[in-house]
């Protein structure tokens, strides 16, 4: 393990701290009514993500951008592997916690983990290492696209037994930004894509909570006082916001009207909050992320720097624009939280270690 003392990208750093740093003032106001229900303390949230996500995740990705990034390739498969590990352990009674019919949970003495989190970014390192060691093989049907669609389905199986129809989403759409990166065959990708069409209507049509879902987003005004009210309340909210908002801390969904106010819903309370003026300074932060992020892939010195800085960035950025687009009513809801902003210590921890790696890429990138 080296450690490397050339400066990160310094606009990406920024940008990150600039994200979480919004994502707390944010859960401070739109957690304060839930908290004080739940826990008795108006700040229960604020806190809970600071000490159990902020702080933590500060030290880990300060770490993470101090190690050579070449160290992850040497331990991506035993980590993917324990990953798998944990994915099984959710549903061992007495590790795994359920909550709402879903088991995501593992519990640790006083703290709980999501394994699917940790996921993102062991994936991630994973089909880099092993992409990146296939070289041209990677691009033949048996060597590279059978064994691909493979892993995919061995961790498809596992997350939609849960069951997390959003985050295997999001774990396809990083792991197909891989693939792609790595030189896979256009009619590789389109097969993909069909597989992907075909996998998705099928998890609709057999689940009825999905298919009501899409019956919602296809209709709004369906259901509005039961499965069509988290995205009718939503977009209450969001319409109320108007241009300026109503004031930091004086939205009114957040009073027990909008479901998961601090959760998958809290770019809602943004919008109402600090209206559409808010909102497009958010999104502009997530663009000017891509942007780096993009930046480290196009002048990483080798495949591997490439690949790995692909997914992380991919990830940022597909699950911000699926989080956005869900609660705005552009697709169905997913319960795919906003990175860095929503309430969550696991997600917020193993994103800023992902950071961290892409901040240790930027120091190899000689035109950065």
């Amino acid at each position: 393990m080296k450690l490397d003392k050339r400066k990160p990208d310094q606009i990406l750093a920024i940008t990150t701290f600039a994200l979480i740093v919004f994502g707390l003032v944010m859960i401070s106001s739109a957690g304060v009514a839930v908290s004080q229900q739940r826990f008795g303390d108006g700040y229960y949230f604020f806190k809970h993500q600071l000490f159990y996500g902020v702080l933590p995740g500060l030290f880990f990705m300060f770490i993470a951008q101090k190690i050579n990034y070449q160290f992850w390739k040497k331990i991506a498969l035993p980590l993917f592997l324990l990953n798998l590990a944990f994915l099984v352990l959710v549903f061992i009674p007495g590790l795994g916690l359920k909550f709402q019919g879903a088991s995501r949970w593992i519990k640790l003495g006083p703290f709980s983990f999501q394994p699917t989190e940790m996921l993102k970014l062991s994936i991630i390192l994973y089909l880099a290492a092993w992409l990146e060691s296939k070289k041209e093989q990677g691009r033949d049907l048996f060597e590279g696209l059978i064994p691909f669609l493979a892993i995919l389905g061995i961790v498809g199986f596992l997350i939609i037994k849960q069951p997390d129809m959003g985050t295997l989403s999001i774990i396809v759409v990083i792991s197909m930004a891989i693939y792609f990166l790595s030189g896979a065959k256009f009619q590789h990708l389109l097969m993909m894509f069909g597989l992907g069409l075909l996998s998705f209507f099928a998890l609709v049509k057999f689940e009825s909570y999905r298919m009501s879902r899409l019956l919602v987003f296809l209709h709004p005004e369906l259901d509005p006082r039961g499965i069509g009210y988290q995205i009718n309340q939503a977009l209450l909210a969001i319409g109320s916001g108007g241009l300026f908002g109503l004031g930091l801390g004086h939205s009114r969904q957040k009073f027990n009207y909008l479901p998961e106010p601090v959760g998958d819903s809290i770019f809602a309370i943004i919008c109402e909050e600090i209206g559409l003026l808010g909102a497009i300074a958010l999104v502009s932060l997530f663009f000017i992320f891509a942007m780096r992020g993009l930046k480290i892939v196009k002048y990483a010195p080798d495949t591997f720097g490439k690949l790995v800085a692909v997914g992380i960035t991919s990830w940022i950025i597909f699950q911000a624009i699926i989080n956005i687009s869900a609660i705005t009513g552009l697709i169905p809801l997913t319960g795919i939280t906003l990175p860095f902003i929503s309430y969550g210590g696991t997600s917020l921890i193993f994103s800023m270690v992902g950071v961290g790696i892409l901040l240790n890429i930027s120091k190899k990138c000689e035109k950065m």
